[in-house]
């Protein structure tokens, strides 16, 4: 058998990255539909961005992408020592000479992608010898991305700087 992934395959890897993406625009487009005081908007908005996540899930299952827990980390510890070591550096340079205000989400996403790695990696190492995670909370700042694995938020965002108090807890 050919080792050339099929054109539905190919098919597939295109319509789950245009239904990711329009995921995550419907969640702005919400977003800034509460902003403006359209909250019926928003709400179709948001339900729009769930039936892309359903759409989206679908392909990336039909195509292969979900594999053993094991596998997805391993998958996870790639992808993002790729973002922070290959993919961002480039643009985080790009947009400094433009001075582009995107500059300061690249830089935060550059250093957020470090610590999702050897959170992964971490949960790998333990996967690996035969164990999940300790049970503790998992915040994610708003404001830049970054991952807390503690019992409580950082008094202040490593990266960003936000208080405790933006810290969102995972359930």
């Amino acid at each position: 058998m050919s080792s050339t992934p099929s054109p539905t395959v190919e098919n597939l890897k295109i319509a789950f990255a245009g239904e990711s993406q329009a995921n995550r625009k419907y969640l702005a487009f919400a977003r800034k539909a509460e902003q403006e005081g359209f909250p019926v908007i928003a709400k179709l908005f948001r339900a729009a961005a769930e039936a892309e996540t359903v759409h989206a899930l679908g392909h990336f299952q039909n195509m292969g992408g979900v594999q053993s827990t094991l596998e997805n980390l391993k998958t996870a510890v790639a992808g993002e020592t790729y973002e922070f070591t290959e993919m961002y550096p480039p643009m985080l340079e790009q947009a400094q000479r433009e001075n582009h205000p995107g500059k300061v989400m690249i830089g935060f996403a550059t250093k957020a992608e470090r610590v999702h790695a050897n959170l992964f990696q971490t949960a790998l190492d333990r996967l690996a010898s035969g164990s999940d995670l300790e049970t503790m909370e998992i915040w994610y700042c708003p404001v830049c991305g970054h991952i807390e694995y503690a019992r409580e938020a950082p008094a202040k965002c490593p990266i960003c700087g936000a208080p405790s108090t933006k810290f969102v807890k995972m359930v």
